[in-house]
């Protein structure tokens, strides 16, 4: 299977995570803005789940860029990913129905981890086929983010239990590290128009 085919799969799946999470708003019980004030926690994990969704496709679409062959291990590997991003639709409800409620939050955030994990299993998947002196390993280098977020869910999820305000700082800090452009595939790969200037 070539990667195009991976990628086109890979987003046709993330667009139904995000057309999942905004059939999750349910409709005002009135015609007046106060009738939208339940709606609050539910619209705002919305949008940190919208955030991370985005923050996957971008950094999947960046990874398949440099990839040059796709096994069954890669396959599967994209398939674990996907596994948890599916479910960030039902915790991202759950945590927003219950305004932030310590079990929702704490879920949330071990679905967070283990789609941290799932990105960090595919990349490796992917390094180890194309080797040590491939593109990708050039581009990746030393993945600090990569290395930091695990460790922000992992002190998260019981601070969910104890004081769920503290959780769900460190789950927006990720998202706010992760939102700064991240540049260091992009800078490695050379366009067409770069090679013929």
């Amino acid at each position: 299977m070539g990667k195009e085919r991976l990628a086109a799969f890979s987003d046709g799946v993330v667009a139904i995570i995000i057309t999942i999470m905004v059939l999750e708003f349910k409709v005002p019980h009135g015609a007046d803005m106060p009738a939208l004030r339940p709606l609050i926690p539910t619209f705002l994990s919305y949008v940190l789940s919208f955030i991370y969704i985005g923050i996957y496709w971008d950094n999947h679409h960046h990874l398949l860029a440099v990839t040059e062959r796709v096994s069954g291990a890669i396959l599967w590997a994209n398939m674990h990913l996907l596994f948890w991003l599916s479910l960030i639709p039902i915790t991202t409800a759950w945590m927003g129905e219950n305004h932030f409620a310590p079990a929702p939050t704490a879920v949330y955030g071990v679905v967070l981890l283990a789609a941290a994990i799932a990105y960090g299993i595919l990349q490796h998947m992917i390094l180890h086929i194309e080797g040590p002196k491939s593109l990708m390993a050039s581009a990746l280098g030393r993945d600090i983010k990569g290395e930091i977020s695990p460790v922000f869910y992992l002190f998260a999820v019981p601070f969910a239990f104890w004081r769920p305000w503290i959780a769900e700082i460190f789950y927006v800090l990720v998202a706010l590290m992760w939102l700064v452009p991240d540049r260091r595939i992009e800078r490695s790969i050379v366009s067409p128009r770069e090679i013929h200037s």
